[in-house]
């Protein structure tokens, strides 16, 4: 544990120059009096570190000591941003080793390179979290990840549709899609995908986890993703009149394939005609658009639209009526 610490402070200042004995501090999370002791142990193993004295003070290292990690090109260090994705290696409970792995390659790079990685930085950021929400919970992705890890079937319990049901899987893998986990699994040699929010237990076996051989999670994804995204394709489809201003939640509506047939930046009414994954979501998404959107067809799902505005109509008719009196 000491050893990756003063490993860690030597990288720190080989990759900031000069640090006060509080910032080093808060950086390892432990006290100024630890840091000292560090310091003067890499000291006594030959690390030339620095005490600066006065108000500005601190450590840095002299004589251009430097550790280094070898093999990384410009265009390598351009990409160094993107191991910043520090919010799902959080949640796997790798944080603290990501952070790590990061600052001894970051601390490897000298002159053009270390200057291009930085550029990365400050130009791009990447967010995987969806816009208008809030990720699941995962309570159990820790210990998903760690049956994944060491190929351990599971027992969990698995929630869809309000019912509880146990199931034993070999976990293959995690994927982290439209900032959501989804667990892909064998399951009686079918590969199944769980999402993971919905798993409420997970208790890790014994039992030891066949691989499928040449088994590439990546493409396993891809190909799950295509199969369901084809199921819905089966769609309804729904002739509407639709304000322009409602045309962007109108394409988070839709299923994938549809969305290319909804313009961004129409004005006034516009008639178009849309898939819905089925009749009650149809209904669901048409009445969710309120007085912005017209149904044309099919006109069974124009009288539906019609019989749940005349019914919430008479409920808020009576309701106010109520309070009044």
């Amino acid at each position: 544990m000491r050893a990756s610490r003063m490993l860690s402070l030597l990288l720190h200042l080989q990759v900031r120059g000069q640090l006060s004995a509080g910032e080093l501090a808060r950086l390892l999370e432990v006290s100024e009096r630890t840091v000292q002791r560090d310091v003067e142990a890499l000291v006594a193993s030959g690390v030339p570190v620095r005490t600066v004295r006065g108000p500005a003070g601190g450590y840095r290292l002299a004589g251009g000591y430097r550790t280094r990690l070898t093999g990384v090109g410009l265009d390598e260090a351009g990409a160094l941003a993107f191991l910043g994705l520090a919010g799902p290696a959080q949640q796997l409970g790798l944080g603290e080793m990501l952070e790590g792995a990061r600052m001894k390659v970051w601390a490897g790079l000298t002159g053009e390179a270390r200057e291009r990685a930085g550029r990365t930085v400050e130009r791009f950021h990447l967010d995987p979290v969806r816009w208008y929400g809030t990720a699941e919970p995962v309570p159990c992705l820790t210990e998903l990840a760690g049956a994944v890890w060491r190929d351990r079937r599971i027992r969990m319990r698995y929630v869809r549709g309000g019912r509880a049901v146990e199931r034993e899987v070999d976990p293959l893998g995690l994927v982290l899609a439209g900032g959501e986990w989804y667990l892909v699994a064998l399951r009686d040699a079918d590969r199944r995908t769980y999402r993971v929010s919905r798993i409420a237990a997970v208790e890790a076996l014994d039992e030891p986890v066949s691989r499928p051989p040449g088994f590439d999670l990546a493409q396993s994804w891809a190909d799950a993703r295509r199969e369901f995204e084809d199921e819905r394709a089966r769609a309804v489809e729904v002739t509407m009149r639709v304000a322009a201003r409602a045309l962007p939640r109108l394409r988070r509506l839709v299923p994938v394939h549809g969305q290319d047939r909804i313009p961004l930046t129409a004005t006034g009414m516009v008639e178009l005609t849309v898939p819905f994954d089925d009749d009650y979501w149809a209904l669901v998404s048409v009445l969710s658009l309120g007085s912005a959107v017209e149904v044309l067809r099919p006109a069974g799902l124009r009288r539906r639209v019609a019989g749940e505005v005349r019914a919430a109509a008479r409920r808020y008719t009576l309701k106010s009526a109520v309070t009044e009196i």
